[in-house]
């Protein structure tokens, strides 16, 4: 998903199998009314009964169907196919401006229902580079947004999260107006930050979100990006990370679905996938962990693990180096590539609607730098020393135990 409301049973939550130091029961309490209560989760479906809303079709509803489980599908990289210059996306744009020198950028003047086959696999590169792209004043619908979704590859349908009322199963709703307050009480600000559905055998790719209406202020998200959090680790630690799995969990997101009184509507399941993958179009390693839905890792102590995970999921959610912070505006647009980045949002436009419908890419399933290595006869890569390379910049990376200086120069 998207941003995580507060209280809406699509937030992930952590559970006791998560580092000590963020774990957070989800046991059911008892209300003195009677009711049960789910402490990161409210029993209402925001909806302050506007009927005249302009977006009324597209409010969140939970329908009590079943699906079956997923199986796994044939997926194509697009942005394999994409000029490397990406000239045909760039020569439409009026301005292309990098955010951070890590994660982020920003294209105006692109319509993005002109877009023509090359120029959507040259976005997918641009995004698998850059961790996430932003759009403004886009007059996309959603069924145009799906049809750029399916370019990358099968929809994705959530088993817990709301659909649209109009029916459309393959939209993911955001949505938070003012019958319902987020709950403090309820998360911790790491908790959030997760990476959509990590815990599917084929975790989402070039995943697309549009906000239909906002607040004037507040309701940013903000990306971390897994390439920059790699890049920062020390080599030995780096080589460690490689040769580890994790769990990922949908456990703890269904029962708090049925806490809450909804339905789920396809089974829950756990996935184990590497701690570290490699980009399919980069050749590049990104950390592959995140607070919302990572659990463990394998075959280690549970103390290790606990220390590796807190310690990822911390560099994830405070270090401003791997961030970029994006205010949404009416018809902005952000795509991001699920396999390389995580995310996170504000809380702080209550009572305001915000609301926005995400279409969500089935990508392939997370594959390991040993993986990657053997089947393409590449070597996975190491993105900021790849950026430094072609900048004619020949880096000596500090001896393990070598004393630096430290502090700032402003």
């Amino acid at each position: 998903m998207d941003e995580l409301d507060s209280s809406n049973p699509m937030a992930p939550v952590a559970v006791n199998e998560t580092p000590t130091s963020t774990v957070v029961d989800i046991k059911t309490q008892q209300k003195s009314d009677g009711q049960v209560l789910n402490r990161f989760h409210s029993l209402s479906i925001a909806d302050d009964g506007n009927n005249n809303y302009k977006f009324a079709e597209f409010k969140p509803t939970f329908p009590k169907v079943d699906w079956p489980p997923l199986t796994e599908v044939q997926v194509t990289e697009q942005g394999l196919f994409a000029d490397t210059s990406k000239r045909n996306l760039f020569n439409a744009a009026q301005k292309v401006k990098h955010l951070t020198p890590a994660i982020g950028t920003e294209i105006l003047g692109i319509d993005l229902r002109q877009l023509s086959d090359a120029q959507k696999d040259e976005l997918a590169l641009l995004v698998a580079e850059r961790g996430v792209v932003f759009f403004r004043d886009q007059e996309i619908n959603i069924q145009q947004q799906l049809g750029l979704a399916r370019h990358f590859g099968p929809l994705h349908k959530h088993a817990t999260t709301p659909i649209p009322k109009n029916g459309l199963e393959e939209v993911h709703v955001v949505y938070n107006d003012a019958s319902r307050r987020p709950n403090p009480a309820a998360f911790t600000k790491l908790e959030l930050w997760h990476s959509d559905v990590s815990y599917e055998i084929q975790p989402p790719s070039t995943t697309s979100l549009k906000v239909i209406t906002g607040p004037e202020v507040g309701g940013d998200t903000l990306w971390s990006s897994g390439y920059a959090l790699y890049s920062s680790l020390s080599p030995a630690f780096q080589t460690y990370l490689e040769s580890l799995t994790a769990l990922h969990s949908a456990v703890a997101q269904a029962e708090g679905a049925r806490a809450a009184g909804l339905h789920v509507r396809r089974q829950e399941i756990e996935t184990v996938h590497p701690v570290v993958r490699v980009h399919p179009a980069t050749g590049w390693k990104s950390v592959y962990v995140n607070p919302g839905f990572t659990r463990r890792i394998i075959g280690v102590p549970k103390a290790e693990s606990d220390a590796i995970l807190n310690f990822l999921f911390h560099q994830i959610s405070d270090n401003p180096d791997f961030h970029v912070r994006f205010k949404w505006e009416p018809n902005s647009v952000a795509v991001w590539d699920n396999r390389i980045v995580t995310h996170s949002a504000t809380f702080d436009f209550w009572p305001a609607i915000r609301h926005a419908l995400r279409a969500t890419p089935h990508g392939e399933k997370p594959t390991s730098v040993a993986d990657y290595e053997r089947e393409t006869g590449k070597q996975a890569r190491d993105r900021q020393l790849v950026i430094w390379e072609q900048q004619g910049i020949k880096v000596e990376q500090n001896p393990i135990g070598a004393s630096t200086r430290r502090g700032y120069n402003d």
